[in-house]
């Protein structure tokens, strides 16, 4: 049987909560029998099964939560796209293979598989393409485990500050709730990443709206 390794990402764009990024080796038979697919034309209930069965039958899974702090921390040196690329990097590292699949942050391809190259211990052919969770199975499997692991913390962090929605800076309810917190509290809510673009622009508002109070 062929063994097949990829990895992807989940929660690159919002506001509130950790980036997520898994790395699977399966076989592709297997993975192929179980009918992965992109996690996000997945309901959360056939992600949820999904990712038990691919658990089931790979023969490594690598897995890096991304918090926020970190993000916010990072961005104050480099790009998320090479944040992804460090974390990409040492997953394929930790996965000890010699080729992989990986989903292309970058708008090009090559250039994300050769970064990710230079960050690496050892030679590994790196297949890097737009949309690759459609295209490739061990992707796909990677971006379920990433998806997965992502709703679960997720959850946990709507538990602590209330229902958030998508989590996305364009999404109301997300907006809102960020809006909501700093006029009770004074401050942002956890689990936020403070280097958005979407929430300094929201603290100046905020800024601006309590001096003009006076």
């Amino acid at each position: 049987m062929r063994t097949v390794c990829g990895v992807d990402e989940a929660g690159r764009g919002p506001v509130i909560g950790p980036m997520v990024i898994a790395g699977i080796c399966a076989s592709l038979n297997l993975l192929e029998e179980i009918g992965v697919k992109d996690s996000k034309k997945l309901s959360p209930g056939r992600r949820e099964k999904l990712a038990k069965e691919i658990r089931k039958i790979a023969h490594r899974i690598e897995i890096r939560v991304v918090e926020p702090e970190k993000i916010d921390s990072l961005r104050m040196e480099m790009t998320l796209n090479e944040i992804e690329v460090l974390f990409f990097a040492e997953i394929i590292d930790a996965l000890d293979c010699k080729e992989v699949y990986v989903d292309a942050a970058d708008v090009n391809e090559s250039r994300f598989a050769e970064n990710i190259k230079s960050h690496l211990k050892r030679e590994v052919k790196i297949i890097s393409r737009h949309k690759a969770d459609e295209i490739y199975p061990a992707v796909s499997a990677a971006s379920i485990i990433a998806k997965v692991e992502r709703d679960r913390r997720i959850a946990d962090i709507a538990r602590e500050i209330g229902d958030f929605g998508s989590g996305y800076p364009a999404d109301p309810r997300t907006t809102q709730i960020l809006k909501d917190y700093l006029q009770k509290h004074g401050t942002l809510p956890p689990h936020v990443r403070k280097s958005w673009k979407s929430v300094k622009k929201l603290l100046m508002e905020m800024s601006q709206s309590n001096l003009d109070a006076f």
